[in-house]
């Protein structure tokens, strides 16, 4: 949601407090998890690591490569979640500190694959605090370099598909919201801080059915934080992600209710001349135009969207119908998150994520 914008790309980050916990959090004074500030004011490289006060964080990168099957996407997101458990123990492996992280490969008229990770922070996975540096085993995503040398790598590798790729910024990092605030609600305690990075340059390699093939093409960068996004009322969200033909770049989300309402919406389109345009709730509409049921748990999808931003009116058409992750660890979840193109009054290729079709989200 704005991950993502939030959200898991965000995500998508279940509470994983156990019962033992429910009961201590009767006699012990409630944890404080920070909100999203206004008045926060982002550094960098420092605000590309981690921040482990916050209760969720999810590091996202989605992107096309220009194969032979031109409308091949990857996406790789890293998550880390404060549960809220250990909380009083001084052991550097205690479980304060969780890490889990998502990869997939879209193919068309192919079965999407998808690999997971899970780690314990300082017991086979660890953050870095002071720049992106996040890793679960030998899965990572590293921000490296500066200038003109300033690249992101991010490597992965499973039992069906692997992928080690360079992401090199070709404009400069773009800061949703109001300078990296970004609201998710109707109230300002519902917000992230939220980080974009459009139209990155992709080199490196896929490997696919045990063959290695080089890969280019182009991938979205997005970073977020937050202790709170979601209101009572509030189910999941539905976000986009494009690097637009022009060189532009286009993000839009809401956020919904039970009901399937919309709760609150924004986008933001970033011309290729650099020019910014912002658009508040009453400005955005998502509207379905058709359905994709998962064959696993009944969820129904709208994969077809129409979405408008101000004067823009754009549909997203996904490469595969079934694009939908489903996940185990640390617990189950599933959302649909895939690569779509734009048709309308702005084209390009990114990525569309649905989250809280199969069951509200517990962030």
């Amino acid at each position: 949601m704005q991950r993502r914008a939030f959200l898991l790309t965000p995500l998508l980050l279940p509470t994983l407090a156990s019962a033992t916990a429910d009961q201590d959090a009767a006699v012990k004074p409630a944890l404080h998890y920070p909100p999203a500030s206004r008045a926060t004011r982002l550094a960098f490289p420092r605000d590309h690591g981690a921040h482990p006060g916050f209760r969720t964080e999810w590091w996202y990168v989605t992107g096309a490569l220009d194969l032979p099957e031109r409308d091949t996407g990857f996406q790789m997101t890293f998550f880390r979640s404060r549960p809220g458990v250990a909380e009083d123990l001084t052991s550097p492996i205690a479980a304060s500190q969780i890490l889990f992280a998502h990869a997939a490969i879209t193919r068309p008229g192919a079965r999407l694959m998808h690999a997971e990770r899970a780690g314990r922070a300082n017991l086979g996975a660890g953050f870095s605090a002071t720049d992106c540096d996040v890793h679960i085993g030998p899965w990572q995503m590293r921000r490296q370099g500066e200038g003109r040398e300033e690249s992101f790598r991010i490597k992965m590798q499973d039992a069906s598909f692997a992928f080690d790729l360079l992401l090199k910024p070709t404009q400069p990092l773009l800061l949703q919201g109001e300078s990296g605030w970004s609201q998710k609600g109707p109230r300002p305690e519902f917000a992230s801080h939220y980080t974009s990075w459009p139209q990155l340059q992709v080199a490196g390699s896929l490997t696919l059915d045990g063959k290695r093939q080089a890969a280019m093409g182009r991938a979205w960068f997005d970073h977020e934080w937050s202790s709170q996004v979601l209101g009572a009322d509030s189910v999941g969200w539905d976000w986009i992600g494009i690097n637009l033909d022009d060189g532009g770049a286009l993000m839009a989300f809401r956020i919904r209710n039970g009901a399937g309402e919309t709760v609150h919406a924004h986008a933001s389109l970033r011309y290729a001349s650099g020019k910014m345009q912002q658009f508040d709730a009453n400005e955005v509409s998502f509207t379905p135009m058709r359905h994709w049921t998962s064959p696993r748990n009944g969820a129904r999808y709208p994969v077809q969207m129409e979405i408008r931003c101000g004067l823009h009116r754009i549909e997203t058409v996904p490469v595969l119908d079934d694009q939908e992750i489903t996940a185990r660890r640390p617990l189950p979840v599933s959302y649909w998150e895939g690569l779509v193109r734009l048709q309308g009054t702005l084209g390009g290729r990114g990525y569309l994520e649905m989250t809280g079709y199969a069951g509200a989200l517990n962030l």
